[in-house]
């Protein structure tokens, strides 16, 4: 009977962790919605905890496309963040249809934490924009695509491996276009302005 408490008790804070966690998840506002302890068990703790990170990723990766396609100085940029809505909305979606076959409830909206980190980058103007956008893309997209890696190599559950194989190809692509214009747009600065020495025109 301990061991059985001490089971639920594990279960209860990874539901609750994959729906409150920070900077990585969003508050789902179904306050119904619920990964039940019967779903936790079946399809494994740690395949419900990709799932929630992917989808919290996904949510930010969308939010922050939304926001480069509106400010983004270097075309490059603007597309690279139309890219990002279209790819991660579509696999937020495949994933979402997965989880519910799993009786796993998803989050639905960005965390306080997350919606704090768009509105730090809405305030960014120019290539500063630019920079700090590709920098983010950076960070997090290396950060996805190695926990992509392990579900894909190690996952318990097959559908959720699947899904981590078939989708990290894409988290690479963006990983390889992020470098990429990171490259140009590091050399390039707002009119008037210095930085490493050099002085270019900004890209258009």
């Amino acid at each position: 009977m301990k061991k059985l408490n001490l089971l639920l008790l594990a279960v209860s804070i990874l539901v609750w962790s994959c729906n409150n966690s920070g900077k990585n998840s969003a508050k789902s506002t179904d306050t119904t919605a619920h990964s039940d302890s019967t779903a936790v068990s079946k399809t494994g703790a740690e395949a419900v905890e990709f799932a929630c990170n992917a989808t919290t990723g996904g949510l930010l990766e969308v939010e922050l496309g939304k926001i480069a396609q509106k400010q983004g100085v270097n075309k490059r940029v603007r597309a690279f963040g139309s890219m990002m809505v279209n790819d991660h909305a579509k696999a937020g979606e495949e994933l979402k249809a997965l989880a519910a076959k799993k009786n796993i409830s998803l989050p639905v909206t960005l965390a306080p934490a997350q919606l704090k980190e768009a509105e730090k980058l809405k305030r960014k103007k120019g290539v500063d924009f630019d920079k700090s956008y590709l920098k983010m893309m950076l960070d997090d997209h290396k950060h996805n695509i190695s926990e992509f890696e392990k579900m894909a190599k190690e996952g318990s559950d097959a559908d959720l491996k699947a899904y981590a194989a078939k989708t990290l190809p894409v988290l690479k692509t963006h990983l390889d276009s992020a470098r990429s214009i990171n490259k140009v747009v590091k050399a390039s600065v707002d009119s008037g302005n210095i930085t490493d020495g050099i002085e270019v025109n900004p890209l258009k």
